[in-house]
């Protein structure tokens, strides 16, 4: 047989695997558009040991929350309302969190703070295979004593350790992720730390959805159509209103304790908000000209636990020359006291812009009824947690949303860097990669012995140069996926070696 009918027959065979594949081979899946990051929560305790510093004998201080921040179990702070995006072809992501805490301590005589430190807003930008983390940072220098504010500081180095972010489902996970402080976080730190320093792990949780899609404009309403407008309301009055109050976070942390060992129950309309609760479907008046306000709320929350029963409901919040005061009936056992004044709180801050009167986490604290209402487990003048009122003054006002924790607000247990879990491949293609295996063998055989046959007739030209083998030390192993990120340390205990504090002790003490 000659070269050239030989030559041809192959050539036809290849044409044919080529035809083949082009027919057989499932098209290019159209990439993924990117998510939108609604909804979720990132726990960090930023350094256990400052606070142990911060709370211990040598600062004498303590932390105050802020913009819905929460304490989680332990040292941990937990931040809410996660926004941003999510690439699951790239694997990259940005999430921002809602919240913040503030640090301060070693009280000089006027009142104020030597250590003041506020961190919040905090923000995970990973991508190609690295992360960081950003705060926005007020710190007040530990020499010299001048304040300095920063916004979205790459305050942290997140250790990926090899975890692969890409194809995930919602939600995207990650559970203690390995941080260190950044040169810019030790500035912003005050100088508390070095650059390097390890910090506290990092997890989060976050619901990603897919894209939105455009939908055409619908058709505006014609003049003669009858809009939902809302029904007047007289002046003065209102219908909806909510009022905010955690009742003091270190007494929800005694309930759900080791000592308290209870829980508590939300009833009537009354929503959790993770470092609050709301009391909703408020109703009453509001006179912006004089400042006041006189308004009743539903819901209630039932405390129970070790000597422990107390129930709260029918809260009122009552303002008046720039003072407001917040009452609820008061069940202990069997017995109900009705309409107990529990906290006073600052009340300046109340306006009112856009169809809405606000007020924004004011200052609070605890009346002599509100100290007999909690058995005298607080004296009078306690601070509590702080206020917030939000009254819709018409009917196309909304009210603010509470904290979005996302779909798995109850923390995991600890555990190493773990991977966005990849969706499961389709199996309806199974059968057609099978089918397609075994044509490309039958043909490749076909062409396989055509070319041996040609190749008997013709005399070999020169020998094949062999191919160098590559350079086996030159390659470089990639991290171990799922390497064990360290523990953060306990609540309430410190590191002498790692203490910011000038003589190194920083025993532990109550989380105010």
């Amino acid at each position: 047989m000659s070269a050239s009918p030989v030559r041809a027959s192959a050539v036809a065979v290849l044409a044919t695997l080529a035809a083949l594949g082009a027919v057989l081979l499932p098209a290019p899946a159209a990439q993924a558009a990117g998510r939108t990051v609604e909804g979720g929560r990132l726990d960090w305790g930023i350094k256990s040991s400052f606070q142990s510093y911060v709370t211990g004998p040598v600062a004498k201080g303590g932390f105050k929350l802020k913009n819905g921040a929460a304490t989680a179990g332990g040292s941990l702070f937990r931040f809410h309302s996660a926004s941003g995006s999510y690439d699951p072809d790239g694997g990259s992501l940005e999430a921002s969190f809602s919240g913040g805490v503030t640090f301060q301590g070693h009280q000089k005589a006027d009142g104020t703070y030597e250590l003041d430190m506020s961190v919040s807003r905090p923000t995970v930008k990973i991508g190609g295979g690295s992360g960081t983390l950003y705060v926005d940072v007020s710190s007040k220098a530990k020499e010299g004593g001048a304040v300095t504010t920063a916004s979205q500081v790459p305050f942290a180095k997140l250790n990926l350790g090899g975890v692969n972010m890409k194809g995930g489902t919602s939600p995207v996970a990650l559970a203690n992720v390995p941080a260190t402080l950044t040169d810019q976080g030790a500035k912003a730190f005050a100088g508390y730390y070095a650059a390097g320093a390890q910090l506290d792990p990092v997890s989060l949780s976050v619901d990603v959805k897919a894209a939105a899609v455009e939908q055409p404009a619908s058709p505006a309403a014609s003049p003669s159509t009858p809009a939902g407008s809302p029904s007047p309301q007289a002046a003065g009055q209102f219908t909806d209103a909510a009022v905010d109050w955690g009742v003091r976070r270190t007494f929800r942390e005694y309930v759900t304790g080791s000592i308290g060992q209870g829980a508590w129950k939300l009833a009537d309309g009354a929503q959790d908000g993770g470092a609050l609760f709301r009391f909703p479907q408020g109703k009453g008046a509001y006179d912006g000209a004089k400042g006041t306000l006189d308004a009743a709320f539903a819901g209630s929350v039932h405390f129970t636990g070790a000597h422990l029963d107390l129930k709260l409901a029918k809260i009122t919040a009552k303002v008046e020359n720039g003072k407001g005061v917040l009452s609820a009936d008061v069940t202990t056992g069997t017995d109900t006291k009705p309409a107990v004044p529990l906290v006073e709180f600052d009340a300046k801050g109340l306006t009112a812009e856009g169809g809405l009167a606000t007020l924004a986490e004011a200052p609070a604290t605890l009346t002599e009824g509100g100290a007999q209402a909690f058995n005298s487990m607080y004296k009078a003048g306690t601070e509590m947690d702080p206020v917030s009122l939000a009254v819709a003054l018409d009917g196309t006002a909304k009210l603010p949303a509470l904290p979005n924790l996302g779909s798995t607000a109850t923390p995991s247990a600890p555990s190493p860097p773990t991977a966005a879990q990849p969706a499961a491949p389709s199996s309806s293609n199974t059968g057609l990669y099978a089918a397609l295996a075994i044509a490309v063998l039958v043909l490749a055989g076909g062409a396989t012995f055509l070319t041996l046959r040609n190749r008997k007739n013709q005399a070999p030209h020169t020998a094949p140069t062999p191919t160098p083998a590559p350079n086996a030390s030159a390659e470089t192993p990639a991290p171990a996926a799922g390497a064990e990120a360290p523990a953060a340390p306990a609540a309430g205990t410190a590191d002498s070696s790692d203490s910011p504090g000038p003589s190194g002790g920083d025993g532990a003490a109550p989380r105010g």
